[in-house]
């Protein structure tokens, strides 16, 4: 028997293939637009000029300023480039950082957005917008954060590092995963869900072998939009409010946090859904943290929050921030179990589940 749900499709506007960002020109036209300035993050990018070259006299500006996290205070250096330039859109170009700047000047200003996509954060397709001030990092959920238009161009991501590759792709697979025992799930999403993760398991190997390979990273793209795309429709639990607070709290970096994290917190929850997390041991051996666990090593991601600057000291306060104003979560939660949890992903152990 299918149980009641609600189901509310995204109104944006998805323009999937190579050189889709040749474009972006024409896309600021049609949202009614014509000063856009570029966002980016601070290493030079050839592409950004290219970018700029390629919206020529609609070009307002570059700011190169978005970091990790999207501290409210580079936030508002963005702001005032927006007002100096008198842009009336932004192009976010690159990962989650990128994405999530422009998110913030549109939630603060209203203006619409085109995000270019260069990782598989994902983040692009959600109304939702997680930004850092004093140590803490918080969620809103607004319609004016959602971007109007996505570009997803392969070809863009050919010289994305191996490395960050498969930390992007495991962060997008964590969305999905979730997605599976959300609270507000729905038929939709749950198949969004279990098809964005077959994207990954078929795609990211591939692309450790053979980093150019285009369809392997079409097929990675596609995936990220998928499990992007149910991170906007349904609710998280446990494993993002622990990411949110490793992120906002203690500086670790966001993609490689989610990748440490997905098999224990998915272990953890297993326990209580299993039904709901099957699709999940099926595509990952038979288990579902322990699957996930071999796959993330397989892949050469980092498997342990040591590898990655957490110190083990930190560990109390992480679990009594993450456990304070908890999101819904399928299996209840305390501060002993959390902490337990920090601990086995603290050491890079396999979990069990």
């Amino acid at each position: 028997m299918i149980r009641g749900f609600t189901y509310s499709a995204s109104p944006a506007h998805i323009d999937f293939g190579s050189g889709k960002a040749a474009t972006v020109g024409e896309w600021v036209e049609r949202i009614g637009c014509h000063r856009a300035l570029i966002l980016s993050t601070p290493r030079p990018q050839v592409e950004v000029e290219r970018l700029r070259n390629v919206l020529g006299d609609r070009a307002a500006g570059v700011f190169a300023g978005a970091v990790m996290h999207t501290p409210v205070e580079v936030t508002e250096r963005a702001m005032e480039m927006v007002r100096q330039t008198g842009a009336d859109c932004v192009v976010a170009f690159g990962g989650g950082s990128t994405t999530g700047l422009g998110k913030a000047i549109a939630y603060r200003a209203d203006l619409p957005q085109i995000v270019i996509p260069t990782t598989y954060a994902g983040s692009e397709v959600t109304p939702i917008l997680g930004q850092t001030q004093e140590g803490r990092k918080t969620t809103v959920r607004s319609p004016r954060i959602l971007p109007e238009v996505v570009i997803y161009d392969p070809l863009l991501t050919l010289g994305l590092p191996t490395g960050i590759s498969v930390t992007s792709g495991l962060n997008a697979m964590a969305h999905a995963v979730e997605a599976l025992y959300a609270e507000d799930r729905n038929p939709v999403s749950s198949l969004m869900a279990v098809e964005g993760l077959r994207a990954f398991v078929r795609s990211l190997h591939v692309i450790i072998e053979r980093p150019n390979d285009e369809a392997a990273r079409a097929d990675a793209l596609y995936g990220a939009w998928l499990c992007g795309t149910v991170l906007g429709t349904v609710g998280m639990a446990l494993h993002h409010k622990i990411c949110h607070t490793l992120g906002g709290s203690f500086d670790m970096p966001h993609a490689e946090t989610h990748a440490i994290m997905l098999p224990h917190t998915a272990a953890f929850n297993a326990v209580a859904v299993p039904e709901l997390l099957a699709p999940v041991a099926e595509l990952f051996g038979g288990s579902v943290g322990g699957g996930l666990w071999d796959f993330a090593k397989a892949a050469g991601a980092p498997l342990a929050l040591r590898e990655i600057g957490l110190s083990e000291a930190d560990l109390d306060r992480a679990a009594t921030i993450a456990t304070q104003a908890p999101y819904p979560n399928p299996r209840p939660i305390d501060q002993a179990s959390v902490r337990a949890l920090l601990q086995e992903a603290w050491e890079g152990r396999r979990p069990m589940g």
